[in-house]
């Protein structure tokens, strides 16, 4: 350790996304290359002396006591510990919350020295991980709630390079196994024997850690809430989703200093007749074991939501990765067109 395979890995993981602009800490993080970011990570962030990094991803993370802000982190696994290395604006932004987010330092504020903090999440400490749909986010959950973090990766690839290496390096740990069921057999693992009704799809690791992941009825849950949505119009047997992706709303910031663009996350929805956004609550569900009481906000909220018959087409711009789509509707909203084209209005 390290090895040359290793070294290299993490120097091709190591890029912030094109569309995130993040703090001049977290950029000189991302400047780091091979052993230097080895280094860097035993030096600073490192808890003991005989760890081993393992993974390193740049993702958009949600923390449970501040669920409205979502912020750019640098997610480092190492064989002890899941580190989230975060932006110091965070921190000033949340300073009221001083049980949550301490900054013992505001000295450096003014001065070139540029803060990070830096949230660790012992591997001991952790319970689950419930993964999205699509793989398009996964939430850690430990003991308590400054121990949950969604990690909002908008990429499957992400996802699953994440917990295949999260699940290597919990192997490592020794933990006493759980004790097994006498009558191991799938009905009693994964179905209530009194409904007949299939649970999430749930992994208990050697570690004693689950891995969750949703089933079908998320599915048709959403299926008949976005049904709901849409006024009864169509018929739930014919709705079928065919995409569910997170992506970003673009809205221009006109007159500022550059033209900039704020993106605001949104979950993007597509049926057969219709394109939606939704605002998700990605931290809240499924309730937490010392959650209260339910959370102020449904899980899906509408935003926005459009007939693809009034799609009038669609701009794509040429960048990469990640790609900027522009649909343009018709201004007539709600109106078909055709209802009232009789013969009569070509009589004489």
């Amino acid at each position: 350790y390290p090895s040359e395979f290793l070294m290299q890995k993490m120097t091709e993981d190591n890029q912030i996304p094109v569309h995130i602009h993040v703090s001049a800490s977290l950029q000189y993080v991302a400047g780091l290359k091979g052993n230097a970011l080895i280094e860097f990570f035993h030096n600073n962030i490192a808890e003991v002396e005989n760890e081993e990094l393992r993974h390193l991803m740049w993702s958009s993370v949600l923390f449970y006591k501040t669920p409205d802000a979502e912020v750019m982190a640098c997610v480092l696994l190492s064989t002890k510990a899941i580190y989230f290395l975060l932006d110091d604006s965070l921190i000033r932004a949340h300073e009221h919350q001083s049980d949550f987010w301490y900054q013992e330092n505001s000295d450096c504020e003014n001065s070139s020295f540029h803060l990070s903090c830096c949230s660790v999440l012992k591997l001991n400490d952790l319970q689950s991980v419930n993964v999205g749909l699509f793989d398009q986010y996964f939430r850690i959950t430990g003991h308590s709630a400054d121990h949950i973090v969604t990690c909002l990766t908008r990429d499957s690839y992400n996802t699953h390079a994440f917990i295949q290496q999260l699940m290597a390096v919990l192997s490592l740990l020794a933990r006493t196994p759980s004790p097994e069921p006498v009558d191991k057999d799938f009905y009693s693992e994964f179905g209530n024997k009194n409904t007949g009704k299939m649970e999430n799809y749930e992994l208990i690791h050697s570690s004693r850690v689950k891995f969750i992941y949703p089933n079908e009825e998320e599915i048709g849950d959403l299926a008949f809430l976005v049904a709901e949505k849409m006024d009864g119009l169509t018929n739930l047997q014919s709705l079928n989703i065919l995409l569910y992706v997170l992506a970003f709303q673009v809205n221009h910031v006109e007159g500022s200093a550059q033209n900039s663009s704020l993106l605001q996350p949104k979950t993007l929805i597509l049926t057969s007749s219709d394109l939606f956004l939704f605002d998700e609550d990605y931290i809240s569900y499924p309730l937490p074991e010392f959650a209260k009481e339910p959370p102020k906000k449904d899980k899906y909220q509408l935003a926005d939501g459009r007939r693809i018959r009034d799609l009038d087409r669609v701009l794509m711009g040429y960048q990469t990765y990640p790609q900027a789509l522009t649909f343009v509707f018709d201004d007539v909203q709600n109106q078909d067109l055709m209802q009232n084209l009789t013969l009569d209005h070509f009589g004489e």
